[in-house]
């Protein structure tokens, strides 16, 4: 049931969805095409993973907590297959209005794929979070799960093999049959390859849903407020990242410049909460500010291949977390 790189029955043969009678009279693979969403605690590295399977940088990551807050879909290309990766926010327990509409983000994907890929931690053990999330997707009967393993470079084997009988055994006690149960290294690019060969044959045979050299479907403006959420997010301390949001207001191309020399001009904003945490995010004579700025500038210039200008404010939205009005302007 464990799937490894070494062949074995379980990743070695495709199984009865590979299977098709185009395909059995032409001798060739059917084309398949499908949604797999990634469930989890939130930090249970699902952004991660779905960069490594795209092979380039679609969600952003950090060390905290609930830093996904929208589905990110990432889009993988094969020559018989479209596998899109929706990557969800943390399932958790939630304690402002935001973390409710999160919660009901990640319920209406995992409704609407082909297949679950529940990530659990290698270093962490199962607990409560876990189990709940698993309650919950013992629930959706037709639809394939996969119990994903992350982060195995940050244990031995031996702890490993455990977590691997913990999450067979979290399984039989919610009542879900895995249809596979592979350990991964996002961060070493360890059986990331062969977990998408796992996925690809419990999609829908079909044609590609997404035109050839498309990685995500996000709006660029989505993308660029998230790189500077993320940027933002480094080294501040543990209550503020809950607490940032970002929007971006404009992104222009700066006129009167040669065709050769263009400049794109970004205005943004980054929202907090209360007037006390605009210094955490300024920092000493606007340093982390800047720094904000330098990073995410970096980023954005790489994901659009054009020069950027950067231009960040601070602004407070006060408890916009638990405030309706200003959930829907800042987009959730």
């Amino acid at each position: 049931m464990v799937a490894m790189d070494a062949p074995s029955p379980t990743s070695a043969s495709p199984g009865p969805a590979a299977s098709g009678a185009g395909a059995a009279e032409s001798g060739e693979a059917p084309h398949r095409s499908g949604f797999a969403c990634f469930v989890g605690r939130p930090n249970a590295g699902k952004s991660t993973l779905t960069n490594a399977l795209v092979g380039t940088k679609v969600a952003i990551t950090s060390n905290r907590p609930q830093t996904t807050r929208h589905t990110v879909r990432g889009i993988v290309h094969r020559t018989d297959a479209q596998l899109v990766l929706v990557d969800t926010p943390g399932l958790h327990k939630p304690r402002t209005l935001l973390g409710e509409r999160l919660n009901d983000v990640v319920r209406t994907a995992w409704a609407e794929v082909d297949v679950i890929g529940f990530c659990l931690p290698a270093d962490e053990k199962t607990g409560p979070g876990d189990r709940f999330i698993a309650g919950e997707l013992a629930g959706l009967k037709r639809t394939p799960k996969v119990a994903v393993v992350t982060k195995s470079d940050l244990v031995d084997s031996k702890t490993l093999a455990e977590q691997l009988l913990a999450v067979d055994r979290l399984g039989e006690e919610c009542g879900i049959e895995w249809a596979e149960i592979v350990p991964v290294s996002a961060a070493e690019d360890r059986q990331v390859s062969l977990l998408a060969d796992l996925l690809i044959p419990m999609l829908p045979e079909g044609p590609a849903l997404y035109p050839d050299g498309d990685l995500t479907d996000e709006p660029e403006q989505v993308m660029v407020a998230e790189l500077i959420r993320e940027a933002a997010l480094e080294g501040v301390r543990d209550e503020l990242p809950h607490s940032i949001a970002v929007v971006v207001e404009e992104m222009l191309p700066r006129e009167g410049r040669p065709a050769d020399r263009p400049l794109l001009d970004v205005h943004a904003n980054i929202f907090i909460e209360r007037p006390s945490q605009k210094g955490i995010v300024i920092g000493p004579k606007g340093k982390r500010l800047k720094d904000v700025g330098t990073t995410s500038r970096r980023h954005i210039e790489a994901l659009l291949g054009t020069p950027v200008y950067l231009d960040l404010h601070v602004k407070v939205a006060k408890d916009w977390q638990r405030d309706p009005k200003q959930l829907r302007r800042l987009g959730f």
